[in-house]
């Protein structure tokens, strides 16, 4: 066995407790000196593999206590939670907040949990939604036997035809005894799709494109085939809420519709081959900029990992309708409310162009400050063009040469654009762009003289 070894002192530390025992007692039963459990307990020393074999033979020890963290996320879904901007003004960084899971993880679960549990006292759809997207957050987004089981069935329809589309439709047709029926827009005004078990028809609205089309039978495809498969990931969530469950299973069918068209092998390889190349992605797998959005956050596999994107919807007036972390780290996606000097609001004004801007973010302690981020207006699905997003892509700036719509731009801190958390949660002196003052900050006013500013303050840091 390899001497693989982990920090594991509080949970050492609590089973000794449990069984009432001293240092110098537990020490002679795994073989240790007391001075050396001293220091496992405390941290300054791992625990080894052969010392763990010990401990899980002889006090009947479960290791998987020793990854307690993964409940909340570990230290990336603690992270997020102290993004909150109630704590904005305690500037806890991520050294702190992985001190605080591996010296006190039952501390920190304690806090995890509270939060969460004050976001589901307060009630409403914003709550269910954040339950919901916790639950993904703690996979970080990715779904390794979700992704397994969608190559398979991918490399089965390729073998049956070349058009995945087609292979889809012939799918559905065969194994379910379903055809494929497009309606016109006055026939399904307010659907995108309608299973039809009567008529045994699945109808699609003639509002949604060729990729929007494979997309939705793809769905109706895994509602059919992998109900069990999903129905358990459901079952094993943290979630009380029938509506945040619910909106879970819809993550996981749409999750598993995006690895059938994208299967993670064979896309993952693509994307090193092009540099991420997001037009020729999107050509080759026949996919929306949204749909390849979503799947750039999952590419997690062990021994087979992407670079980690996270990904986020926003609205004209800057509100999220979707954020997805994955394994990037960022707590920039946490705040209510977003910089107007972020490019993502530029983008509004350029449709249908990819815009890339280099950022530092102000007050993004706990996590990544420099990010190279991507912004690309989308239409929503079936709508006509007043129903307009922006798809935003973020990865940590150090990566950013990988990408190939990073050639020609400085990914040099000092040449990025500094952006804050929405200017409630922005510290920032001398910006011109400012709308409000920063929550707690103690204004300054001039009677003499007026600021290039709207607003002059004192920091509190």
């Amino acid at each position: 066995m390899s001497d693989v070894s982990v920090l594991a002192g509080p949970a050492l530390r609590r089973l000794r407790k449990r069984e009432g025992l001293t240092q110098a007692t537990m020490a002679a039963a795994l073989g240790i000196s007391p001075s050396y459990l001293n220091l496992i307990e405390r941290n300054q020393r791992p625990l080894s593999a052969r010392v763990l074999v010990q401990v899980i033979e002889r006090f009947d020890f479960d290791p998987r206590t020793l990854r307690e963290d993964e409940a909340i996320g570990g230290v990336d879904g603690l992270a997020r939670r102290l993004a909150d901007e109630r704590f904005a003004d305690l500037g806890i960084d991520r050294e702190e907040v992985s001190e605080l899971l591996a010296v006190a993880p039952q501390v920190a679960a304690a806090f995890a949990r509270l939060y969460d549990r004050v976001g589901q006292e307060a009630g409403g759809v914003n709550d269910t939604l954040i339950a919901s997207r916790r639950e993904i957050e703690r996979w970080r987004n990715h779904f390794a036997d979700l992704d397994h089981a969608a190559e398979g069935l991918a490399d089965e329809l390729r073998m049956s035809h070349g058009d995945l589309g087609a292979a889809l439709t012939e799918r559905l047709r065969e194994k379910h005894q379903l055809t494929v029926r497009i309606l016109p827009l006055e026939v399904m005004p307010d659907a995108l799709r309608r299973l039809d078990l009567h008529a045994r028809q699945l109808q699609l609205s003639e509002m949604l494109d060729r990729s929007s089309r494979n997309f939705q039978i793809a769905a109706q495809l895994v509602t059919l085939e992998q109900r069990e498969a999903i129905s358990k990931l459901v079952a094993g969530a943290q979630l009380d809420d029938l509506a945040a469950r619910q909106l879970f299973e819809r993550h996981l069918t749409a999750y598993f519709a995006a690895a059938l068209l994208m299967p993670y092998s064979r896309f993952l390889r693509a994307c090193e081959q092009t540099g991420y190349d997001f037009t020729i992605l999107q050509r080759r797998f026949g996919v929306s900029f949204e749909q390849l959005a979503h799947r750039l956050t999952t590419l997690q596999r062990v021994g087979q990992r992407g670079l980690p994107f996270f990904m986020a919807r926003l609205d004209r007036a800057g509100q999220f309708s979707k954020r997805f972390s994955g394994a990037s780290g960022a707590t920039l996606l946490e705040s209510d409310a977003t910089c107007p000097l972020w490019v993502a609001h530029k983008a509004f004004e350029r449709r249908g162009e990819l815009c890339v801007q280099a950022v530092l973010v102000e007050g993004a302690d706990a996590g990544p400050s420099h990010w190279l981020t991507v912004a690309r207006t989308v239409d929503a699905i079936g709508a006509s063009d007043d129903a307009r997003f922006v798809i935003v892509l973020g990865v940590e700036a150090r990566f950013g040469g990988q990408l190939t719509v990073a050639k020609g731009l400085s990914l040099d801190p000092a040449s990025a654009e500094p952006i804050g958390l929405g200017c409630a949660r922005c510290y920032r002196e001398g910006c011109r762009q400012r709308s409000l003052p920063p929550r707690g900050a103690p204004l300054r006013v001039d009677r003499v003289a007026r600021g290039v500013t709207p607003f002059e303050f004192n920091p509190l840091r």
